[in-house]
Order: structure tokens, then C-alpha cells, then sequence
């Protein structure tokens, strides 16, 4: 007769409780391993799970609705066959021991399969990782010793690490002929707390709260499991159920929905069969694709309402729609039956999730191979880059992206900030979806132009009363920085020549020759416009711009960075003298205006303008600059103090100045306006970038009020003749003062210092300070969100063509640090959300690389010696 049995070898303690008469007090093997072990803080490991088999996560519309029997009944489906594993997992389990998610379907499948006997054997196993101490008093009782090993105290919950275990004896097998067991059932409860109520309630009452990294981290580790010694050719399934429904709270408040956002695994979504249950499915639906989630299927207990039918509607058959047997009432039927009834159901589930992994894997491997194939990437040379050198993105949260590697999903932070634009966190992400959402409802997109609507009003006053404050009046909104500093452009030639008494010179027939002053190494955009205001470069060059003349006149700027520890100023005019300063912040003081290095730019400017005004007969319509730091041009951070006299100066020849703030506006370098840290204020400035959240494309140029009105008149001619289908997008504008207001906002940034207006210091001093000790590194720019190290590197190897970094790059990836270089020059971007923590982590990649790079350096260069 077909039974149950234990290992040989093992002893049954006495009985804890009825429930769990059958476990063992044992410890667990877990994998933990730190791959930087000088972290002094806390910080959770990056996301990782394996793509070698099905992983899906139970949610439900509700609790109550049957997730836990559909578990239960995916194990049976599953495990019909030989070289079979199941994995059930239990992240949060409140109510224990009364009820147990884990040891249900652990039960319910020992008992469908002693009632539907198989011919080869299942071993199956229930565990509980972690539990408050009022649930593991209750599991453990009087026999806990204080000096158990197993059990400890952490934070108010204890590693209780209770085991069960059984043999299912096949019908046609025996103890003597089987070394190992075919198939494999493993059941596991992660954390549990005694009330019955919901998990942050628990937490708070029990005293025993868990944080959502800590959650990550343990699935993480449990997702890791592998098949017992002789099963590695099995096939494995695995189930995460949630707890309650898709939007109940975890133990730290944060909804599931959320929490589990990092993993983004494929949702099985339990609906409601009952009178309003298809109200609470599709919220639930939706609730779920808001946040990036992808369902496989739905499926839910027929009530005799058929509410598959307007469900199946509603999803228009993407999403396919199951429906169980009705669930028996009564509480003492075992259910068996029902499992009989429902096995057809759950066969159709497996396949349907079994087929959704395949087609899924089958995706994520073509797709570098037919990127190569279909994609003209920007700013890249194709003949340089291997398909193995593709990185297939299959999702972001926050700033992280999820990425196909090999036979498994890993986390990579993105430390270019996708080209400057990136600064939510995972909870600023979902608010911008949400908001868009709404926004895309209502408006989907109006005209602009004689119109008003909601969305771009406040995003104007926002930026009016914020990057604008004291200065700008107008704001024109356009799609994207390149051609924000084209409109730029054309306002600042508008009031040079109205200043100048010179419009009406192109009606007599005199031809006007405008030009701008700009900074050798600043970059303002791709159109031809932005092109032709930028100093000769990579960008500008014959072979990507023939018709660039480059019609401005561009001056050689002080640079600043930290070489050797020491943050230093270097001016070529002077002769190659560098001066030092004792801190950065001593740089940006307005004390240096009466200073000689001032005298000394205050003189190189004036004779710079003396010299154009004598040899050209241009005029100088305008003056562009990135304020204090140069993005595109090698992360160049600009003396401020020349910057200021050169603002200054232009402004007294009533020469407009335009700052093109696309890179640096938005907390990017530490405040809201990079014009704050100059200590002066353009006539129009640039936006673009962070403003959304680097979520939508959508860009703003600002200007005064005296700039507006030279463009007034009775003619139509006289206005602005400039636009975008898509000016003032609503979306963009919606996503814009999310962003905006997030970004400022003590409460949602933890960044934000209220009373000064400025980011707190990201980036570890010290550690800042070390890679600028290195033999391979020239130079340090740190400020704000942006940290850049310029490689020491020579001819070919220097410069935005060279590839010297591609080596330090390629190991940082393998790190979980996306970068991109400018040439010779590596870069790491945070958001104005990211922890100095996260910062530290980042600089300690980084320092262990360069590190590395050097090493190798010197043994080739001593090789090469002997």
C-alpha cells in the first residue's frame, strides 16, 4: 500500500503542534556571498534570477479568491511525469501556524498523490525560513533553548528554519532500487507572522518588520535552488504566491504590486468569479500593466455568472481566460475530487505558461542578432561592436536596468542615465506612469498654439517660479534640447538686432552677419543650427557635417578637476599654470571676483573681444554655454569664475546670453539651475532632459521678458515662426511636474538639503580621492549626480574616438554598472534620488577597476622594459 515515508536515516521529533506535528528544527543551507566585502552599509544585493526554467508569480484581485489552490494544483499538473521540480514559494505568510500557504500545498499534494498513485517516487519538503516571535513561540513552544542555535533572533523575527519531509513511494518503485528521487516537491514559507491580518499590520504589532530589500534579497536566494544530486537534468517549475491581492501591502507598507517590481516575473493573475469580482479582476489587470508586469492568464472559480465572457471581451483574447470547477463549500472535504475535476484547467495553465517561458526565452536570444541586423544606433560604430557585445534590456526599475545575460535576467545600474536623462527611483517611476496614464486619458494630444490646458500651464509656472525665478517670464516648449537651443538661437539674434537698431538693415538689402561666442568643447545639439554654434569637433567634423562652417567665435576656457588629491584650475592662456584651491566649494565662491586669476580672465576676455570686433565685421548675436560642466565634450567642469566675467562682459555689450542648461538643469550637478552655482542669470536658458524624468521627450527654452518683446508687433511675420506637431505635449508637460516637484521635495527626495535648495554630497570624499591618487587616472570631475574619470592616455588612445576604456567598461558591466564612455573619458551618473550609499557602491566598482587596469598596465609596460 502506497504511503508515506521518511528518510532511513532521520528520527521524527515529538509533536510540535497539530499542524506541524511533522517538522524538524533544522538549519538550511543558504548561498550568501558579498562580492565587495569592505561595505560598511546594508545595501540589498542587485536583482538576479535564472531563465533555465519557469518562474511565475501568483496575484490575485483579492484575498481569498483560490491562489493558494492554484498553486497547489499546478504542483499536481506539473509534477505527472518523472524529472519533475516544483518550487512553491511564500514570501509573506500572516496567520501562521493556523494557516500555512506552503504546508497546504505541500499536504494537499502528498495527499493527491497517495489518492492518484504514479509509478516513480516524489520527494517533497516544507519549510519556514523566518518568523516573529509570537509565531515561533507558537511552532516551537517550550523546547526553544536559549542557546539553540537555530533559532535567532534578528530584528524581532527568528531563524526558526523548520523542515518537513516526505517520501512519496512510487507504485512501481522501491527503497532498494531507487538511489535518488525522481521528482521533487519543494515548499517554502520565507517569512510569517502570527495575526491573521494584513502583512504591515503584523509587522507593526509583532514587532518583527522586514524591509523590502531584505524580501528581495531572501527571494533572490531561494530562487537560486537547484535540483537534488543525480535530478540535474530535471525540469523545473517555479511559483511565487503573493499574499492577498495584487495591491495589498507588504510588511514595510509597500504595496506587492511594488515590491516584487525588481523582478517583473511573468503574473498568473487569480480573478473573481463572483457578482463584482469582473470589476476587481480588470482593476487588478491593470493595476499589474501599469506597472510593466506582462499576465499570461487569468484565472478564477466559476460562480455560474460567466464573467469569462465580458473579461474575455475586455482583454480583446490577448490574455487567456480560464475557469476552475466550483469550489466545494464545505470545510471538511478534503478537495481531492475537486483537484480530479480541475486537472484539465491546470494542464491548460501549465501549457499556457510553459509556452509564454519559451517564447519568451526564444525573444530575449534573437535579439541582439536581429538588432545588428535592423538597428542604425547613434553615435556608434557598427563595425565595433559583436553581437556579444549587445545588452538586451528587458526592463527597467528605477535606475537599474534588467538585462539578458546568457541563461539568466541581472540587475545593472544605468550609469550613463540613459544619455543624461535618467533620475527616478523605482517609486518616482511608477508615480510618472501613473500620472501619464491619467494625462494620455484625458488628453491624449491637443493643439497648443491659442490654447490652454491644465498640464502645461502648471509645468510653466513651475518653471517660472523655479529655474526661471527672478529672470524669465516666457516659457516656449518644444520636443527635444537640440532644437531648444536652435529656438534659443533665433530669440537671441531677435534681440541682438533689435538692441542694435539692425532690423531693418535686411530690408534695405544689407546682408547681416551674425555669429555667437561659444567654449572650445561644448556641444549644444545635433541639428544644423546647434552644430553650427560649436567649436570644430568629432561632431562637426567633414565626414558627419559637410556643410559646418562654424559660425561663432570660440574661446579656450580654465578647466577644473581634481588631479592628485588636489582640486586644481588649469588656464592655457597663462601659460600652462595650474592654480590649486583647498575644496571645490572654494571654487564656486563669488570672494574670487576681486582675485588675480579674475584680473588675469577679465584681461584674456577683453582681448579675445578686441581682436573679433578688429578682425571680423560679424557681429556677435549671441553668446551659448553649458554652465560649469561641458557633458558631450569630455565632462570639461569650467572655471565658473571665467564663466561669470564672460557673461558679464557680453551683457555689457548688450550681447544675449543663452545657457544651455539641457544637460546641467535639474539638480544634475547639485541644483536646480546650474545659473545658481554661476552666480548670474542668462537671458534665455535651455531645458530638457531631467525636467521629465527622463521619461517622454519634451523640452522648454526660457526667456525674459525683454526677449519676448522683441517679438512683438502688428505682423504675424514679426512672431516666432517656430514649432513642433508635438509642442507642449500634455503627457510631457504631466510627467514634467511630476518630476519637477519630486525632485525638490524633502519628502519623496531624501537627497533634498530644504533650507540651502542643494543635493547633499553623493559621492564618498575619501573614496573620490583615492581614484585621483591612481597612476592611470589624469583627472576627477565630481559634482552633484555626475563623477567622470579622465584615463591618463596618449595620442590615439585620447580623445572621443579613442577606445582605451573599453576594457574598464566591459569589467564594470560584468559588475552591474552600465557605462558608455566619451572616449578616454569614464562616467558615472546617479539621479538626484540615489543614495550616497548606492554612490559609494558605484565608486568602489569603479576604483576596483581602474585599479585592476592599472596593474596590468605596469606589468605590460615592465614586460616590455625587460
Amino acid at each position: 500500500m502506497l504511503g508515506l515515508s521518511s528518510f532511513p536515516t532521520q528520527t521524527m521529533p515529538p509533536p510540535i503542534t497539530g499542524l506541524f506535528s511533522a517538522f524538524l528544527r533544522r538549519p538550511l543551507p543558504h548561498n550568501t556571498q558579498l562580492i565587495y566585502n569592505y561595505r560598511r552599509h546594508l545595501l540589498h544585493s542587485s536583482v538576479e534570477y535564472p531563465l533555465t526554467h519557469p518562474i511565475y508569480t501568483i496575484w490575485a484581485s483579492n484575498t481569498s479568491l483560490g491562489k493558494t489552490l492554484v498553486s497547489a494544483g499546478l504542483s499536481m499538473s506539473f509534477i505527472s511525469s518523472s524529472k519533475k521540480k516544483f518550487l512553491y514559494l511564500k514570501p509573506i505568510q500572516t496567520g501562521f501556524p493556523d494557516d500555512s500557504d506552503s504546508r497546504f500545498v505541500y499536504r494537499k499534494f502528498s495527499e493527491f498523490f497517495i489518492s492518484k498513485p504514479l509509478p516513480f517516487s516524489v520527494y517533497a519538503s516544507n519549510s519556514v525560513l523566518k518568523a516573529s516571535i509570537p509565531a515561533a513561540n507558537q511552532i516551537l513552544g517550550s523546547n526553544k533553548d536559549s542557546g539553540d542555535e537555530v533559532i535567532k533572533k534578528v530584528g524581532g523575527l527568528q531563524n526558526v528554519q523548520c523542515y518537513e519531509e516526505r517520501k512519496l513511494q512510487g507504485s512501481e518503485t522501491s527503497n532498494e532500487s531507487e538511489l535518488f528521487p525522481v521528482s521533487e516537491l519543494v515548499c517554502k514559507t520565507m517569512y510569517a507572522w502570527k495575526e491573521a491580518v494584513s502583512p504591515h499590520l503584523a509587522a507593526e504589532k509583532e514587532e518583527a518588520m522586514v524591509s523590502d530589500s531584505e524580501v528581495l534579497d531572501m527571494l533572490k536566494r531561494c530562487l537560486e535552488n537547484r535540483p537534488g544530486p543525480g535530478n540535474e537534468d530535471s525540469e523545473i517549475m517555479c511559483v511565487i504566491e503573493t499574499a492577498g491581492g495584487v495591491a495589498s501591502p507588504g510588511p514595510s507598507g509597500c504595496l506587492q504590486c511594488d515590491l516584487y517590481r525588481p523582478f517583473r516575473l511573468p503574473a498568473i493573475l487569480v480573478g473573481d468569479g463572483r457578482l463584482g469580482g469582473i470589476s476587481g479582476t480588470i482593476s487588478a489587470y491593470e493595476s499589474l500593466k501599469l506597472r510593466g508586469y506582462d499576465i499570461a492568464a487569468v484565472i478564477f472559480e466559476d460562480n455560474g455568472l460567466k464573467n469569462e465572457v465580458p473579461l474575455l471581451s475586455y482583454f480583446r483574447n490577448r490574455v487567456p481566460v480560464l475557469v476552475l470547477p466550483s469550489i466545494p463549500k464545505d470545510t471538511s472535504d478534503d478537495l481531492l475530487s475537486w483537484f480530479e475535476k480541475s486537472q484539465t484547467v491546470f494542464a491548460s495553465l501549465e501549457k499556457i505558461m510553459l509556452s509564454g517561458f519559451q517564447e519568451r526565452n526564444k525573444r530575449l536570444h534573437e535579439m541582439a542578432n536581429k538588432a545588428c541586423d535592423v538597428f542604425w544606433w547613434p553615435f556608434t560604430q557598427h563595425n565595433l561592436v559583436p553581437e556579444e557585445n549587445v545588452t538586451v534590456i528587458d526592463s527597467r526599475c528605477g535606475e537599474n536596468f534588467a538585462v539578458h545575460k546568457f541563461d539568466s535576467i541581472s540587475e545593472q545600474f544605468d550609469g550613463c542615465a540613459s544619455w543624461w536623462t535618467q533620475g527616478p527611483n523605482a517609486n518616482m517611476q511608477i508615480e510618472l506612469a501613473r500620472d501619464m496614464g491619467y494625462t494620455a486619458a484625458r488628453y491624449g494630444h491637443v493643439m497648443f498654439p491659442e490654447n490652454v490646458y491644465e498640464p502645461a500651464l502648471e509645468l510653466a509656472e513651475l518653471l517660472l517660479e523655479g529655474v526661471g525665478k527672478g529672470w524669465a517670464s516666457r516659457v516656449y516648449f518644444s520636443d527635444n534640447g537640440s532644437t531648444a537651443v536652435e529656438i534659443a538661437l533665433k530669440m537671441a539674434f531677435r534681440k541682438f538686432l533689435s538692441d542694435n537698431d539692425l532690423l531693418n538693415e535686411n530690408v534695405n538689402g544689407k546682408s547681416i552677419d551674425l555669429k555667437v561666442l561659444a567654449l572650445r568643447g561644448s556641444y549644444h545639439g545635433d541639428t544644423l543650427g546647434a552644430m553650427e554654434a560649436q567649436a570644430p569637433s568629432p561632431y562637426t567634423g567633414f565626414l558627419q557635417q559637410p556643410w559646418y562652417s562654424g559660425r561663432g567665435l570660440f574661446l579656450d576656457p580654465p578647466t577644473v578637476s581634481m588631479c592628485n588629491g588636489k582640486w586644481e584650475v588649469r588656464f592655457e592662456k597663462s601659460g600652462h599654470r595650474c592654480f590649486s584651491f583647498s575644496s571645490r566649494d572654494e571654487i564656486f565662491e563669488t570672494s574670487r571676483d576681486s582675485s588675480v586669476l579674475a584680473s588675469l580672465y577679465t584681461s584674456s576676455i577683453l582681448q579675445e573681444l578686441q581682436l573679433i570686433i578688429e578682425q571680423s565685421h560679424s557681429h556677435i548675436g549671441a553668446l551659448i554655454i553649458e554652465p560649469v560642466i561641458q557633458g558631450a565634450g569630455g565632462m570639461e567642469m569650467i572655471d565658473p569664475l571665467y564663466q561669470r566675467i564672460l557673461v558679464q562682459e557680453c551683457k555689457n555689450r548688450k550681447i544675449p546670453v543663452i545657457f544651455d542648461e539641457v544637460f546641467t538643469g535639474f539638480w544634475r550637478l547639485g541644483r536646480e539651475s546650474a545659473a545658481e552655482m554661476l552666480h548670474c542669470q542668462p537671458d534665455i536658458a535651455c531645458f530638457a532632459k531631467l525636467m521629465t524624468g527622463g521619461i517622454i521627450p519634451l523640452a522648454a527654452t526660457l526667456a525674459s521678458n525683454v526677449v519676448f518683446d522683441s517679438f512683438t508687433g502688428d505682423s504675424k511675420l514679426k512672431a516666432l515662426l517656430h514649432g513642433h506637431s508635438y509642442s507642449a505635449h500634455a503627457m510631457g508637460c504631466a510627467a514634467a511636474v511630476k518630476s519637477v516637484k519630486w525632485f525638490k521635495d524633502c519628502k519623496t527626495n531624501t537627497n533634498m538639503i530644504y533650507e540651502s535648495r542643494l543635493l547633499r554630497e553623493l559621492w564618498d570624499e575619501k573614496l573620490v580621492m583615492r581614484i585621483s591618487l591612481l597612476s592611470a587616472v589624469r583627472r576627477v570631475v565630481v559634482l552633484g549626480t555626475v563623477f567622470a574619470v579622465e584615463l591618463l592616455a596618449e595620442g590615439a588612445n585620447a580623445g572621443y574616438a579613442s577606445t582605451y576604456a573599453s576594457s574598464i567598461v566591459k569589467r564594470l558591466r560584468e559588475d552591474g554598472l552600465y557605462m558608455r564612455p566619451l572616449g578616454n573619458v569614464v562616467y558615472v551618473m546617479c539621479g538626484p534620488c540615489t543614495s550616497p550609499d548606492t554612490c559609494r557602491l558605484l565608486l568602489e566598482k569603479i576604483y576596483a577597476r581602474i585599479y585592476e587596469f592599472e596593474q596590468l598596465k605596469n606589468e605590460k609596460s615592465a614586460s616590455f622594459a625587460a
